[in-house]
């Protein structure tokens, strides 16, 4: 494990004489914040309750390394809005900690007398990022992480970190609260993999395997560098907490609000579009599904994006167990496809595939297309309802699915504990903000849609319809006419 560097705290003189107690500008709060602070690793998320002091130690991260002339930092915003907040209280910091730093409102960059520089912008969109092509810094912090739907910022900026100067060191920092459009992949990324406060190698999110450097390198197989989420909590910050008025508005929230800014919680999301996912009982050991239940998969492809596929068994008592999760990036559809009849090798018949309907478009006035290349590999698939409708029809079935079966007393939909790109993504999907009757599509909702097609294609009837002479009768696949 990397050692901390000694940062106890952030003397910032006014004059050059011996530091006083007054003139102490910055001094981090006990744990978590001088933990932040003192962290070694390549990438550390500060994250967790509001009020904890994480906006402020990102401002004061950079002052160390700001009078080095070779230093070269970058601090972003995800709008220009919230980048203004953030200048105007480096305005208040940055001239008493480095007499004669100066700020150029044209270039959005500060300049301490000795040559360090940090440009403050914002990252809107995406192709943002292509503004620092070429570029190169030594430390690019995040404010407030989750406000990127994406991984692809954080991704690309990754690659903007280099110096010449070693002892500058290399550094990506982040701030956050719980929630938000990106909640799903900053969890992935800093929170799953690890205890909190514990140093860990860099994680793959899609496969949680360990980053290392490729075949044929000179550290073939060593893992890259070490991540480390730091909690925050309220109660760290002793001046925020003392009087009790901020804590009390956090309890006044509604409970997910509650959870996520006053507790840190990561589990809940805002506006959770499925509070009721409850992993103590949706969330089962595996076992071996009997060879006479029906088997089925679903999938939602993405190149650029995320391709997700889950299979599905159904019970005698039509309850739906997922039993098998693949989620995968950049991959080809026939390669998709080869995978997937690769996993099923010992699964015996699967009975149908759902596949995104979009997949059926030719390209062009030429070629299959991508659902007729994967169905020529052997992988056969039946295209997804995509109606008028059909997005909030599928979350309402995924709701009913959801609940406890009347006759059963068990819930209708079970996930394999070993499902955990799906485990982690249902609880933490966030409403759409404009149609509260769907989910936010800017989310990682991949594994959800392919989930969502699945569903489709065994909705329940009403309850009336049950007919205990004649077993469950009030449950029906969508089309009995579909088959190869």
């Amino acid at each position: 494990m990397p050692q901390k560097e000694q940062l106890p705290e952030i003397n910032i003189q006014v004059e050059e004489q011996e530091v006083q107690e007054q003139d102490v500008l910055f001094k981090p709060n006990e744990g978590p914040q001088t933990d932040f602070l003192a962290s070694s690793e390549r990438e550390v998320l500060y994250g967790g309750a509001a009020g904890g002091g994480k906006s402020f130690a990102m401002l004061a991260d950079p002052l160390r390394g700001l009078n080095n002339p070779n230093f070269s930092g970058l601090l972003v915003r995800h709008t220009t809005e919230e980048l203004r907040e953030l200048i105007q209280k480096s305005q208040e910091l940055y001239p008493k900690a480095i007499p004669g730093i100066k700020w150029s409102e044209r270039k959005s960059q500060w300049v301490s007398p000795k040559g360090g520089r940090l440009w403050m912008s914002y990252l809107d969109r995406d192709l943002d990022v292509m503004r620092y092509q070429g570029q190169a810094f030594n430390w690019i912090g995040f404010d407030e992480l989750t406000q990127w739907a994406t991984p692809y910022a954080w991704d690309y900026m990754r690659s903007r970190l280099r110096s010449a100067d070693q002892s500058l060191g290399l550094y990506m920092r982040a701030t956050t609260n719980p929630g938000g459009a990106g909640h799903q992949w900053v969890k992935k990324m800093f929170v799953d993999p690890s205890p909190p406060n514990s140093s860990f190698w860099a994680t793959d999110m899609e496969t949680g395997n360990v980053i290392t450097f490729p075949q044929g390198h000179s550290r073939e197989g060593q893992p890259l560098f070490r991540r480390r989420f730091i909690p925050a909590n309220l109660f760290d910050n002793p001046y925020l907490a003392e009087s009790g008025d901020y804590e009390a508005m956090l309890l006044s929230l509604p409970e997910h609000q509650r959870k996520q800014l006053l507790e840190g919680n990561w589990d809940v999301a805002e506006g959770a579009a499925f509070p009721e996912f409850d992993r103590a009982k949706h969330v089962v050991e595996p076992y071996k599904i009997p060879s006479s239940w029906t088997k089925f998969r679903a999938c939602d492809y993405g190149y650029g994006s995320y391709s997700a596929v889950v299979w599905l068994a159904i019970t005698p008592a039509e309850q739906l167990v997922v039993y098998r999760e693949l989620q995968v990036s950049k991959v080809l559809a026939v390669d998709l496809a080869d995978k997937i009849l690769e996993l099923e090798a010992d699964d015996g018949t699967i009975q149908y595939g759902v596949l995104d309907s979009s997949l059926w478009h030719k390209r062009g006035d030429t070629g299959p297309s991508l659902a007729e290349q994967m169905i020529v590999r052997g992988c056969k698939w039946r295209p997804s309802d995509r109606s008028r409708g059909s997005r909030v029809a599928g979350k309402n079935e995924l709701h009913r699915r959801l609940q406890v079966d009347e006759y059963t007393n068990e819930p209708r939909l079970v996930i394999f504990n070993n499902c955990t790109n799906l485990i982690s993504q249902l609880p933490s999907l966030p409403l759409d903000k404009k149609n509260s009757e769907d989910v936010d599509t800017n989310s990682m909702d991949h594994m959800y849609d392919a989930l969502r097609y699945g569903v489709m294609t065994r909705p329940r009837s009403s309850i009336w319809d049950y007919n205990p002479a004649n077993q469950r009768t009030g449950f029906q696949i969508a089309d009995p006419n579909f088959g190869y």
